[in-house]
């Protein structure tokens, strides 16, 4: 008796890891001469997921603001010998994501692929914080990738599918102290790229949600600082470049591919993430209590002072130690100066 349950336990578990197989295979997407809309495309994690676009053989399209950043990553790229070009855009500004999008589809044609990755983060403490650090953070990591969906949602029905990755994070689905705006930016994101998901599976246009933890992309030089500035900036530099709390940022771009390639739904970044995400589904309390005494710990703000810093202005003895050498590497490798 016991034994007939096992076998029918085997079979059960071989009947679903064949249909799994089945689906991945039929799901899987070619990128070879696919149009790709890489939003902040120009540096840090968008161009290197732009690099291995263009080494699978799709055709990239990458929008930023700077014009300078945006035509050093396009020779870059067209020196790894990829069909490239680059778009001026305020992804904040719906009306010159339309006319990105028209410009990107009068070129290549139209768009297979969309990846939303343009980011922005302010670091310090809550008090430190004003409402229009909240309306930069949703406009950027919410509107942005809302406006750029459904510019590109013609295009897909039309060419009857396509994928779209969302990059939120692992602070989209946990509340990290000292990130309020965002995280709060994130979770809006979050909601919004599963209910695509579910709204369009049956259009055959796969929505992929990314959530990555700290990746080594060479960003923190960029970010926005509040706060104790130079301990801020230095603290959130080196969990940036330890190997022990970031991943590549190569190796996080395999990953996001491979995910979308498969139409994966979600797909979460590094063991660490991993790990929080499933601590925190399941004692939410613990994990928000456990952020509380972290906060503790955090540096503190002088009273009154909002001042914002470019993470790079406030660079330190601290901030320059060998603890944060990967993170300058990657910048430099990563258009971030």
């Amino acid at each position: 008796m016991q034994k007939r349950h096992y076998l029918l336990l085997g079979g059960l578990a071989g009947a679903f890891l064949g249909a799994r197989a089945v689906v991945r295979h039929k799901r899987f997407y070619s990128l070879a001469g696919k149009n790709v809309l890489v939003t902040g495309g120009s540096r840090g994690l968008g161009l290197v997921l732009a690099r291995q676009l263009v080494r699978r053989g799709a055709r990239v399209a990458i929008c930023a603001r700077n014009l300078d950043d945006l035509e050093r990553a396009r020779q870059d790229l067209a020196a790894r010998g990829g069909t490239v070009i680059s778009v001026q855009c305020d992804l904040t500004d719906q009306n010159q994501v339309d006319l990105m999008v028209c410009s990107v589809r009068k070129t290549l044609g139209p768009i297979d692929v969309l990846i939303n990755n343009a980011g922005t983060i302010v670091v310090g403490p809550i008090q430190t914080m004003d409402a229009q650090d909240f309306d930069t953070a949703m406009c950027t990591h919410f509107y942005g990738p809302m406006y750029t969906t459904l510019a590109v949602l013609s295009d897909m029905r039309e060419t009857g599918g396509g994928r779209i990755v969302n990059i939120s994070s692992i602070g989209g689905l946990v509340s990290v102290p000292h990130l309020t705006p965002y995280v709060a930016s994130k979770f809006a994101l979050t909601g919004f790229s599963q209910g695509m998901r579910t709204e369009l599976l049956r259009e055959n246009i796969f929505v992929t949600t990314v959530y990555p933890g700290l990746m080594r992309t060479g960003s923190p030089r960029n970010v926005t600082v509040k706060g104790n500035h130079k301990l801020e900036y230095a603290l959130f530099k080196m969990m940036d470049s330890l190997p022990v709390s970031a991943m590549s940022a190569e190796r996080a771009a395999r990953q996001i591919i491979n995910a979308m390639m498969h139409g994966q739904s979600n797909v979460v970044l590094s063991i660490q993430a991993k790990a929080a995400a499933k601590i925190n589904a399941l004692f939410p309390g613990l994990t928000n209590d456990a952020h509380g005494f972290l906060n503790m710990i955090l540096p503190k703000a002088k009273d009154g002072d909002r001042r914002a810093m470019r993470g790079h202005e406030a660079e330190s003895l601290l901030s320059k130690s060998p603890l944060t050498m990967l993170t300058d590497w990657a910048a430099a490798r990563n258009n971030e100066h």
